[in-house]
């Protein structure tokens, strides 16, 4: 019998990415985003304990192009974790298992996300103008 190119049981490559999947690596990927802004915060603290030298460089840092993108990522993963964690709370209590319900507070969390990144970085600048 000849040996045949394939993997021996369903494979990544067969299924078609679901809301579900993309929410669950989602949730991990801005864990990581999470911990990465975390250590952002620190060094900020850090520069800030050290001396007006090290707080410029970190100042001037986070005020670069590199740095406002990490604090948006930072901003939308804790509201990511936020909007996720109480979907997964309504889970514990049992509500919202079905497949209908998980997509729609899915969608829920997506838009949730993105509408108080968007609101806490407008009041960001609202409040950056005024000081």
């Amino acid at each position: 019998m000849a040996q045949v190119d394939r993997p021996l049981s369903p494979h990544i490559q067969v299924y078609r990415p679901q809301l579900t999947t993309v929410l669950s690596i989602s949730n991990r990927a801005t864990g990581i985003g999470l911990s990465i802004g975390t250590i952002l915060l620190v060094y900020w603290l850090v520069a800030a304990a050290t001396g007006p030298d090290a707080f410029e460089r970190a100042q001037s840092f986070i005020g670069s192009w590199l740095g406002i993108l990490l604090l948006l990522g930072w901003s939308f993963s804790l509201f990511w974790h936020l909007a996720m964690g109480i979907r997964h709370l309504a889970w514990d209590t049992g509500w919202g298992l079905d497949i209908e319900t998980t997509y729609t507070t899915g969608w829920i969390a997506v838009g949730g996300a993105v509408v108080l990144t968007v609101i806490a970085w407008i009041a960001g600048f609202i409040i950056w103008a005024h000081t």
